[in-house]
């Protein structure tokens, strides 16, 4: 297909827009049934929130049993998404592990459960697969940006400051979701789609960061103090136990670490309870979430450690003696309790393994890991082609769906871009 030109309609033809992971595997579905693919992307490149998700080891999947494995997906509608399972059957951890084996990329199991590649790296496992792509006929064409459709329903993209229309059987939309909007992923596609009637949850941050409330009671402003931010901010705080009870009954219990941010908390363990806290917030304006500062210690030791006579000592000195609290889990405590409340006893004792922070807001979607909403999976079939625009497949985090970090994302983005280039192959097989 000339880059630059409208092309006339083909019945063994499919376009690809967006080139992220979910993208590029439609795409290698689709060239695997014999479709002429040409992948369209507004960016430069392709997979570049691929690349710097993998900046610190990419970490491909993981190797949790299938049920497990499963059980970690969600959505507006409900704390199951028996849609995404669905997708697993076409492909899942095993699979993906055995697809990037079939790429030259040899993978390990980490002491979590994550599945990384043996050199960590995202690149040379991008490179080995556009490469593969490209021997296999798949047509690339950067910097298009997609604008909807014209009124013969044609695609539109702007491209070197004109218009462009295609005409096209099939069409896989893999355009992301809202989060790293600054790699391609800004949610330009929600008009486009709502204006053709296609229901849209609203897209909400997912494993992001929160801003905090009053610290303490007696605080002004809500958020750390400027003292505490200045000597702790981006630091990480371990080992921690974070306990959620929601008035709702949404409920969570996990231990791990998480880091100090100026307006809060962010990290893998806030990663990991953000769904619910989010929804906390929506629905109260407020989030409750409690630290144990000591989680391998018994609250009957605690409690007599703080209370063993200390004489001159001061309670720092005490605290750091006896329990190993200093630094900036000493003041954590600070934050939270008056000059009095520290040096109660009781008091003391009990907010080391119950330190209460009252979250009030998410982090904005643009700053956050991955989004929550998007396409209503009702509105798709089990192919994944919108029902209200036969043709049109979407796949990816532009789906009302979302998992926690681990490995998941990645695994069911890649498990919906396979389902939707099977189904698109399949739609333009009825169609011949």
């Amino acid at each position: 297909m000339p880059e630059h030109t409208s092309s006339t309609e083909s019945t063994r033809h499919a376009i690809v827009i967006g080139g992220g992971p979910a993208g590029l595997m439609a795409a290698e579905r689709l060239r695997a049934a014999g479709v002429e693919v040409d992948v369209f992307d507004a960016m430069a490149s392709v997979g570049r929130k691929f690349l710097l998700a993998g900046k610190g080891g990419l970490n491909l999947t993981h190797a949790e049993d299938g049920e497990a494995f499963a059980s970690r997906f969600s959505t507006g509608r409900s704390e199951a998404c028996p849609e995404v399972q669905q997708w697993l059957a076409t492909l899942d951890g095993p699979g993906l592990r055995a697809w990037a084996q079939g790429l030259g990329v040899e993978t390990f199991v980490g002491s979590s459960g994550r599945v990384f590649p043996v050199d960590m790296k995202a690149a040379p496992l991008l490179r080995s697969w556009l490469s593969r792509l490209r021997a296999q006929g798949v047509r690339f064409h950067m910097h298009h940006r997609w604008l909807g459709w014209n009124e013969a329903r044609d695609l539109v993209f702007a491209h070197a400051g004109q218009q462009h229309s295609i005409a096209a059987r099939a069409v896989v939309l893999a355009l992301g979701g809202a989060s790293w909007p600054q790699l391609g992923s800004n949610a330009g596609w929600v008009p486009l789609l709502s204006a053709r009637g296609v229901e849209i949850a609203g897209l909400r941050p997912a494993n992001c960061g929160f801003d905090l409330g009053l610290a303490r009671p007696d605080a002004t402003n809500p958020g750390w103090s400027s003292f505490f931010v200045e000597k702790f901010a981006g630091l990480p705080v371990k080992p921690v136990a974070l306990q959620f009870e929601g008035q709702s009954g949404r409920r969570f219990a996990r231990q791990g670490e998480f880091v100090i941010t100026a307006s809060g908390l962010e990290g893998s363990l806030i990663y990991a309870a953000s769904s619910l806290l989010r929804e906390e917030i929506a629905e109260f304006g407020e989030a409750l979430i409690h630290l144990d500062l000591l989680p391998d210690r018994s609250v009957d030791f605690v409690v007599a450690e703080v209370a063993r006579p200390r004489g001159t000592r001061s309670m720092s000195t005490h605290l750091k003696g006896r329990l190993g609290i200093d630094g900036l889990k000493a003041a954590l405590l600070h934050e939270v309790l008056s000059k009095q409340e520290y040096t109660d006893v009781s008091t003391l004792a009990a907010t080391l393994k119950r330190l209460p922070l009252r979250l009030r807001s998410a982090r904005p979607v643009a700053e956050a890991i991955s989004t929550a909403g998007g396409v209503c999976l009702p509105e798709l079939d089990t192919g994944l082609m919108l029902k209200k625009l036969p043709g049109v497949f979407c796949a990816g985090e532009m789906l009302d769906w979302e998992a926690p970090t681990g490995g998941y994302l990645l695994t069911a983005s890649m498990a919906s871009g396979a389902v939707a280039g099977d189904g698109a192959a399949a739609w333009l097989s009825s169609a011949d």
